[in-house]
Parts: structure tokens; C-alpha cells; sequence
């Protein structure tokens, strides 16, 4: 080969590679797979459930799961979705309850999915339990970010997404708006984690007692997804949202958004019914059996709500998993009508951040 082109040839191949996604075959240490590793259903999942990755954090040493679509070219825009478990959680648990990993391929998704610290118990004697806590993990969740911009190209991120189950969207609520993450996130996925313009809880919201019975009544205006005294009614920052939440988890949904007010959208409109024949991956496998918090995974319908025509194309939408609670992993075609959505969705501030 004539050298000068062969010199050519691996500068180009180096400007490729820091552009970023120039050939995903191995980004941040992981090899791509399809299907996606460590994937399982029903209770073969349970002894997966303590895996706590396949990439790591170089500065703090804690591992993550990095789905990512392994037929990247040069110059493809991928959606980067940061995939946060709830309470008592892991990462493993998280990335089968929203599955967005099976759709890496097809639409071109980056899936981080990472576990909380474990905070030490507050009763003496009993263990403590994983909750996203600021001192302990809101670094470990920008570095992540800090990880997937750069091994992808920030130029590529067509958009980013903070995806939050419970007490992991509670969280996604309260980072969003940061100084790190206001000018890079352009959706928020709460899933079962907090609505903008609240929905009423079902007030025997919780994990059921010891001998399987309802957990006690939380008085009104408590509970998840309970807004903070003083709280205003719109966050301090613009993103696109997307609500889903289980049947017996929730009163009612109201028919009004404020957020969906504050971007010019029209009325909610009904799509189609969703129906899934097959089940979710995962659910409490020690708590089933309280409808509220969530039943063994089994197949089910799903209605979707979308505040029309929001300016800049903005979306806003609400999803209800008919008979579900709050644990139940959520199913393929539910699944995808979300991912679609947040496919859709505009984005670019990845693109120009700090």
C-alpha cells in the first residue's frame, strides 16, 4: 500500500475515533452484544440480580451496565438513556424492569444503567439499604455522563434521558435541573416516580406488612411522589415528559399537565389501547401479591395519553398499566411505545454543552 495513503488512512481512522461512536465494537471497555448480556426472565433472573455491571467508573471504582447498539457508524446519533433503579434497588433488577436495552439495535440507544450506594441502616443492628443519595452518587451519575459523552462524541447524542423507577425518579426529579445536568438532559421518564402535576397516590401506596397485609394509610398529601412544601408547580427547567405509572398505584391521573401548559400543547389525546401478550421481565419476588406494589410480571393493557403538538415539538404524555402495581417490569409493547416517544423527541443540548 502507497505509504501516504496509508498514512492518510490512520489519521483518518484517529479523527473518526475521537468524534466519537467511530466503530462501537468496544466503547468504555465493553464489548457490544446482541442480545444484550446477562439477560433473563421470570426467576432465572433472581441469581443475576447481584451483577453489578460491565463497565466502570474510573474514579470511583463502581461498576455499571453499558447497553449500547453494536452496528454504530461514523457520524450515527444515538438517544442516551441514564437508566436510574428505585429504592432497595440494583442496576441489574433496573435494567430488566424498563427493558430499553432489547431496543439498543433498532433505535440506536445507549443505556447506562448504575446501582446506589448502600447508606448505612437507621436502626442499629439491620442493614442498610441502596437509595440515591447526593453526597454518596450524584458524582458517580455525572461521571457516568461524563463517560458515555465522550466515548460516544457529544456531537452524537441526539438526545439524553434521565429514566427514574420510585425513588430513582424521584431523583431524576431532583437532578434534572442541576447545574451539571440542566444544560445536557432534554427528557425525564418517571416511572412510577413522580408526575409534573401530580397524580393522586393510592393512599395504601407501599410495600405490604410482614404477614402480606396493606401497609397502613399515609395521610393526604404524603407518600410518593408527594411534592415539597413550598414546591413550585413547574421545575426551573425545560424537558420533554413522559409519566407511567401502575393502575392500583395511583387515584386517578388528572386530564391536565402544567408542563404540558407551559409548552403550548393541546388536549390530551388517547391512542391506542396497548396490549401485551407477554409479561415483564422482573418484579418483588419477595412482596408479590399486594396489588399496589405489584404482582407477579404477567401480560396486560396499557393506555397512553399525548398532549398534542407542543411547541419546538416538545413531547408530553402519560402511560397506565391496566391492573399493575408498582413493581411489575414493564412489557415489550409498552416498552417500545415509550422508547418511541423518546426517540421522537427533540434534542441537541448534549451537543452544545459545557
Amino acid at each position: 500500500m502507497n505509504r501516504t495513503i496509508a498514512t492518510l488512512i490512520a489519521a483518518s481512522a484517529a479523527l473518526l475515533a475521537g468524534a466519537g461512536a467511530a466503530n462501537a465494537k468496544d466503547m468504555l471497555g465493553v464489548a457490544c452484544k446482541s442480545p444484550p448480556p446477562s439477560h433473563c426472565s421470570g426467576d432465572a433472573c433472581s441469581p443475576l440480580l447481584g451483577d453489578p455491571g460491565n463497565a466502570t467508573d474510573p474514579k470511583t471504582g463502581r461498576k455499571f451496565w453499558l447497553d449500547y447498539p453494536c452496528d454504530l457508524k461514523p457520524g450515527d446519533k444515538v438517544v442516551f438513556i441514564l437508566n436510574i433503579h428505585g429504592a432497595g434497588s440494583i442496576g441489574q433488577w433496573q435494567r430488566h424492569y424498563f427493558p430499553a436495552m432489547d431496543y439498543k439495535d433498532k433505535y440506536k440507544l445507549v443505556v447506562a444503567t448504575p446501582t446506589a450506594a448502600t447508606s448505612p441502616s437507621r436502626v442499629a443492628g439491620q442493614p442498610g439499604v441502596r437509595v440515591w443519595v447526593a453526597d454518596a452518587d450524584d458524582a458517580h451519575l455525572q461521571n457516568i455522563t461524563n463517560l458515555v459523552f465522550d466515548a460516544f462524541g457529544k456531537q452524537n447524542i441526539k438526545s439524553f434521558w434521565l429514566a427514574g423507577h420510585s425513588q430513582g425518579g424521584a431523583t431524576s426529579h431532583r437532578i434534572v435541573c442541576s447545574d451539571f445536568f440542566k444544560d445536557k438532559v432534554d427528557g425525564l421518564l418517571s416511572l412510577s416516580g413522580g408526575r409534573v402535576g401530580r397524580a393522586e397516590i393510592n393512599p395504601r401506596f407501599g410495600p405490604p406488612k410482614a404477614d402480606g397485609s396493606p401497609p397502613d394509610p399515609r395521610p393526604p398529601g404524603t407518600g410518593l411522589g408527594a411534592p415539597a412544601p413550598g414546591a413550585p408547580a413547574l421545575p426551573a427547567c425545560q424537558f420533554s415528559h413522559i409519566f407511567e405509572t401502575g393502575e392500583h398505584e395511583i387515584i386517578s391521573l388528572p386530564a391536565t399537565s402544567p408542563l404540558a401548559d407551559e409548552f403550548g400543547c393541546g388536549p390530551r389525546v388517547e391512542e391506542k389501547e396497548i396490549a401485551d401478550d407477554q409479561p415483564g421481565y422482573v418484579w418483588d419476588y419477595a412482596r408479590q401479591g399486594y396489588p399496589v406494589w405489584g404482582m407477579k410480571a404477567r401480560p396486560g393493557k396499557a393506555k397512553e395519553w399525548i398532549y398534542a403538538k407542543c411547541k419546538g415539538g416538545r413531547v408530553v404524555a402519560d402511560f397506565e398499566r391496566l391492573d399493575k402495581g408498582h413493581t411489575e417490569g414493564l412489557e415489550p409493547h409498552v416498552t417500545e411505545a415509550i422508547v418511541k416517544l423518546m426517540v421522537l423527541a427533540p434534542g441537541g443540548k448534549a451537543q452544545h454543552a459545557s
